[in-house]
């Protein structure tokens, strides 16, 4: 078999939004990079999330605004700026879903809710929203609890995804892990190698694949950084309701009670995606148990909405990050050399909010930029290579 080599700067794994993201960056930054992904692009975490870019304030309710809070405070401002085309990254293109979320309290809770709200920890973050100017999901008169709307964004992840992938199509390959391997030597990793004798060299080698990053590590026997998986079972119903929500629902806990995310079938009609407690609580429930609760849960917060014909599912989704002291939450984006491998970056946005907060952190670890950067010819051989497509969402898949 003849050998063929090909060099680049930068090899990334992973197209979901935390490759994708770090592939436009380091391209703008004048790096030759590509992103090699095993399946669709976004597939699994990325494709199931909500879509929301938060500033924390669902995080603050325990009476305090924490660390992970104040963490991800500029994410939203961040995100703005990329989506007027005057940030880090261009999504100027990407649709949004919704410039705020509502965040809204049951009647026995309202007094604590308005009280923390009312606190000066808030600093204008959040905004009281009288009864004229509420969406037409609480448009009733037997609505009796407390509405407040934050600055946070919601984003149509498919189109995320294609707004991130669009610019650097040309960049991006499908790559099959039974016929293509990695190769590490001491402490670096030499080059990508492929059956028909391809070896792809780069300065930098990224895992940016979320919980591909486990088996990415085990392939080149590194047992750090460690991985954890937080499981959440979301629900999602189809129904009639024409109008959409994004929203919390506080209950007695400081996470949302119920997170609802609303979006637009193909065919037309709408599907609400349901996650916070309801998702992590019934994450070990069957199916049809969990969408019995749901069931009972939109019953009772919205006893005046006619939903008409409704369809449920359940999906499951890993949560993969960085492993954390009794695997708890991680309050921040990780990006970090192992300490065994001098070439190799690992990262997790840990959530979607952070996926800026760990570009940065990349870029930092990286260094400066090669005097050819990007002007540097992609590898003809890579042409050969199929290409991945956009994953599909789960409103679609699973009814």
């Amino acid at each position: 078999m003849t050998q063929t080599q090909a060099r680049v700067d930068t090899v990334i794994f992973g197209g979901g939004i935390a490759g994708l993201w770090l592939l436009n960056r380091l391209v703008a930054e004048g790096r030759n990079a590509v992103l090699f992904e095993q399946d669709a692009l976004g597939s699994s975490q990325t494709i199931a999330s909500q879509g929301m870019i938060h500033g924390g304030i669902k995080y603050a309710l325990g009476g305090a605004l924490t660390g992970e809070s104040e963490a991800i405070a500029a994410m939203p401002g961040h995100w703005a700026r990329c989506l007027e085309g005057k940030g880090d990254v261009d999504i100027s293109a990407c649709n949004v879903l919704s410039h705020h979320f509502y965040l809204w309290s049951t009647r026995s809770i309202t007094s604590k809710l308005t009280s923390f709200f009312a606190s000066k920890m808030l600093r204008g973050r959040v905004n009281s929203v009288k009864a004229a100017d509420r969406p037409p999901a609480f448009d009733s008169p037997q609505f009796r609890g407390s509405l407040y709307r934050l600055a946070d964004l919601v984003l149509d992840v498919p189109s995320l995804l294609d707004t991130l992938a669009a610019p650097h199509r040309d960049r991006i390959f499908r790559i099959d892990w039974q016929t293509a391997a990695l190769l590490r030597k001491d402490r670096r990793i030499i080059a990508l190698r492929f059956a028909d004798g391809l070896m792809l060299e780069a300065d930098h080698f990224v895992f940016a694949a979320g919980a591909g990053n486990e088996a990415l590590l085990n392939a080149v026997n590194l047992e750090q950084p460690a991985m954890q998986r937080r499981p959440l079972q979301q629900v999602l119903v189809k129904h009639d309701f024409p109008s959409p929500l994004y929203a919390h629902c506080m209950g007695n806990n400081p996470s949302p009670r119920l997170t609802i995310s609303s979006h637009r079938c193909n065919d037309g009609r709408h599907c609400w995606y349901l996650g916070g407690d309801l998702a992590t609580e019934g994450v070990n429930m069957d199916s049809g148990e969990l969408i019995e609760r749901a069931q009972k849960e939109l019953a009772e917060l919205f006893p005046w909405i006619n939903f008409g014909t409704t369809q449920w599912a359940t999906l499951k989704v890993d949560r993969a990050e960085p492993r954390q002291t009794q695997l708890v939450k991680p309050d921040k984006a990780y990006a970090e050399r192992p300490k065994d491998c001098d070439n190799l970056l690992v990262c997790w946005p840990t959530k979607l909010t952070l996926t800026p907060d760990m570009a940065n952190q990349a870029s930092t670890l990286l260094g400066s930029t090669p005097p050819n950067g990007a002007t540097g010819a992609i590898p003809e051989a890579l042409g050969r290579l199929p290409r991945p497509p956009i994953a599909t969402p789960c409103w679609e898949t699973l009814f």
